[in-house]
């Protein structure tokens, strides 16, 4: 079947067809046509690209990848088959009236992608704001902590033992703390090194006539202990308190030869 190509471009139903206003039968006249005259498919890739062209202009806010996305989506709304059938043109108002539609469909997904945005933007602003509040509520813990440390070693009922360097380690030196009502001691051990790997440090109560180590415990965790001040329990007449380097769990008697400090009370 023979036809006059340029009359059927200047009909209008091209710029249906790519609106998507056509009944499935003409669709397929349509699809049949195009692949029979290279001239219709150009003129449906050419009103393809004004459309666009035309939604990009009337939404200057679209992402710059925007309508390349929708382009490839419009390219497979459907696909072409070969099969004829017979149609009439329809109004160019239909077509204007889609292309109406499209700019409102396009401003809308804009608008739903930007909400997707600012609901991103918003969820990790919380979870900042979630974890400033963590490190906040943890610095105030600290300093809390810090200052009823320092309450507790100015008591007035507290005993302060200095405990100084011995020699496998002479710059090595701490201080207890003891208050003795309320039967504990607070050992400072800044001024020991940190243990090597598979050691730790023992705090012992001292008898010393005749020498009678009792085990007060570990100064564990020593190297994440910033402030390196423990507290242990101790219900022992003390004369003395000694800091041993052990094997990790301890020992049930010092190493006297990795004795690192050692104090006398009332020295």
């Amino acid at each position: 079947m023979s036809m006059d190509v340029k009359e059927y471009i200047a009909s209008g139903i091209l710029e249906l067809y790519v609106a998507g206003a056509l009944s499935p039968e003409e669709n397929l006249e349509v699809q049949h046509y195009a692949l029979q005259y290279p001239e219709i498919q150009k003129e449906i890739e050419a009103i393809e690209n004004a459309v666009l062209e035309l939604t990009e202009a009337a939404s200057p806010k679209m992402p710059e990848n925007g309508f390349a996305k929708i382009k490839a989506e419009i390219n497979d709304v459907i696909p072409f088959t070969p099969e004829a059938s017979k149609s009439s043109g329809t109004p160019w108002g239909s077509y204007l009236g889609w292309a109406a539609s499209v700019l409102l469909a396009i401003g809308l997904f804009w608008l739903y992608t930007e909400n997707n945005k600012l609901k991103n933007q918003i969820e990790l602003t919380n979870q900042e704001k979630q974890s400033l509040e963590d490190i906040l509520s943890d610095t105030q813990a600290e300093i809390t902590s810090k200052e009823m440390l320092l309450q507790e070693i100015r008591d007035k009922d507290v005993s302060v033992i200095a405990l100084g360097g011995q020699t496998v380690s002479p710059s090595s030196y701490a201080k207890a703390y003891w208050n003795k009502e309320e039967q504990k001691v607070i050992i400072d051990a800044q001024g020991l090194p940190e243990p090597p790997e598979g050691f730790t440090y023992q705090v012992w109560s001292l008898k010393l006539d005749p020498l009678t180590p009792t085990s007060l415990g570990l100064l564990d965790d020593f190297a994440s202990q910033d402030n390196k001040l423990f507290t242990l329990e101790n219900a022992n007449e003390s004369e003395a308190f000694g800091i041993t380097l052990e094997p990790e769990g301890g020992s049930e008697t010092p190493t006297l030869e990795q004795l690192y400090t050692l104090g006398a009370v009332g020295a």
